[in-house]
């Protein structure tokens, strides 16, 4: 069974950054398509980033174009980084990293077609 881990979160001042990590693992034999999704209470869970299983194609929600960066350390996306800069107090969420095997050239934006999760690291940004 695959496991995700995420690290990185904690507390920051508006305007501040953090950068969350989200490591699998195991190495398949293909690619892994991860994706990035947070969650504020009383809020339904939301698609933060994504990077397609061949490492060519990014996506981003609307609401943190242009602040957050998704990277990977390499071609399987075993290790994904979520760089996130110019934090406002509505990015305050737990957020999950989620990955799938399923091979495509699009990023997966629909969390119900990931099969791994990880445990979620809480991410709190002061106003």
């Amino acid at each position: 069974q695959v496991q995700l881990v995420e690290s990185g979160g904690g507390l920051a001042q508006t305007g501040g950054s953090l950068r969350l990590s989200c490591a699998a693992s195991e190495h398949p034999a293909y690619p892994y398509a991860v994706g990035w999704f947070r969650q504020a209470p009383g809020k339904e869970r939301e698609f933060v980033s994504g990077i397609s299983s061949d490492g060519r194609r990014i996506a981003y929600g609307d609401s943190v174009k242009g602040r957050f960066t998704i990277s990977s350390v390499n071609t399987k996306n075993t290790v994904i980084y979520l760089q996130m800069d110019i934090l406002e107090p509505e990015d305050t969420a737990v957020y999950y990293c989620a990955a799938t095997l399923y091979q495509s050239r699009a990023v997966v934006r629909s969390g119900s077609s990931y099969e791994y999760w990880g445990q979620g690291t809480q991410v709190i940004v002061s106003s």
